[in-house]
This record gives structure tokens, C-alpha cells and sequence, in this order.
């Protein structure tokens, strides 16, 4: 079998709220929560489990979204209409815009619990 990653533990303020604020951005559907957790699960099969932890113990994370030029329209269309505040570079210096890195379109917005969040249509490569 080869190497996948199958599922992450995302430590949230309020689990459910960050669900569906991912869910929702990217379309996609918020899992029935067991124990502690609220999945998320993207096309890959991975599974971002969402999880309420004290807020003085989140460090920020950057979770990056690889989508189609169709997806990421509808996203920018949700992250617009949401007013959610989103960059074209993971500084924050280019409130606004998006990016065309790597020959594609990309931008970075947070969500409730301060993580950075990226969506991306190109993957990034970098020399060897």
C-alpha cells in the first residue's frame, strides 16, 4: 500500500462552526460529528476532523486546497458574498486580490479560529 494521508485533527474554537465555514467556502458537506470531532471530507479522502480545544491553545495552521477553475469561481463567489476578507500572498499584504502563482489562480483567507486557509487551481512546483 502506498503512503496517503487519510485524516488531521484541526483544533478549533467551536468545532461546528468551523465545519461548516470550511464546508461551506468549498462546497462541500459537514460529516455527523462523533466523539469530539466534525468531519469535513474532501474528494481525496481526507478527512479534516474539526475539534473545540481551549483558544489560548490554537496555533495557527495553513491548510491549502488544491480545486478546479470551476470550483474556485464558485468558492470566490461564497468567500465574496460571505464578505470574508481574503489575500493574494499568505503575508496579507495584498488585501483584495487573488494571485496567479504557478501559472494558475490562488488566495488565502482565515477562518474562525485564526487558521490560514488557501485554495489554489495550479498545484506549486519548485525546482529539485
Amino acid at each position: 500500500m502506498s503512503v496517503e494521508l487519510n485524516h488531521t485533527i484541526v483544533h478549533s474554537r467551536d468545532n461546528r462552526e468551523a465545519a461548516e465555514f470550511l464546508a461551506h467556502v468549498l462546497g462541500l458537506e459537514v460529516g455527523a460529528g462523533w466523539g469530539p470531532f466534525v468531519p469535513v471530507g474532501t474528494s481525496n479522502n481526507v478527512t479534516l476532523d474539526f475539534a473545540t480545544v481551549p483558544a489560548e491553545s490554537i496555533v495557527m495552521q495553513h491548510y491549502a486546497f488544491l480545486v478546479s477553475d470551476d470550483e474556485f469561481d464558485a468558492a470566490f463567489e461564497r468567500i465574496e458574498r460571505a464578505g470574508i476578507t481574503y489575500f493574494a500572498d499568505p503575508q496579507g499584504s495584498r488585501p483584495g486580490e487573488i494571485n496567479h502563482n504557478h501559472g494558475g489562480r490562488g488566495l488565502y483567507f482565515m477562518d474562525p479560529s485564526g487558521h490560514g486557509m488557501e485554495i489554489i487551481t495550479t498545484p506549486y512546483t519548485f525546482p529539485a
